[in-house]
């Protein structure tokens, strides 16, 4: 869990459903796409957006042969510390084989004054 206390911006729990670490705002997990809690407002904000999408793809050059693949996800903070480092998945490619990928960041502007200590 979060060292951020519930109702701050950032706080986190833990999906009842899948166990991924996930925003406290969510009204769906973003890992395993369950419905959390109904929110009229879910799928219809005009404040979350997608502000970073990136997808790319990888196949075996050459018969054959196969190649190996690490998907590690870094992010860092302003000063480029790491923040989070993981290892999301690994594998190997033979002859034909391909796998796409994609990555997605999605951001929620939380309104001035919502979540501040008095």
């Amino acid at each position: 869990m979060s060292a951020v206390r519930p109702g701050l911006p950032g706080a986190t729990r833990s999906c009842p459903h899948c166990k991924t670490i996930i925003l406290d705002t969510a009204s769906v997990c973003p890992g395993c796409r369950h419905h959390l809690r109904f929110d009229a407002a879910a799928g219809t904000d005009p404040q979350r957006t997608t502000s970073l999408a990136v997808e790319g793809s990888l196949r075996a050059e050459r018969p054959g042969e196969a190649i190996e693949y690490t998907m590690v996800l870094v992010i860092r903070n302003e000063r480029g510390d790491e923040v989070n480092r993981q290892v999301i998945g690994v594998g190997a490619l033979e002859g034909e084989q391909r796998r796409s990928f994609s990555v997605t960041v999605e951001t929620n502007v939380v309104p001035a004054g919502k979540g501040r200590r008095r």
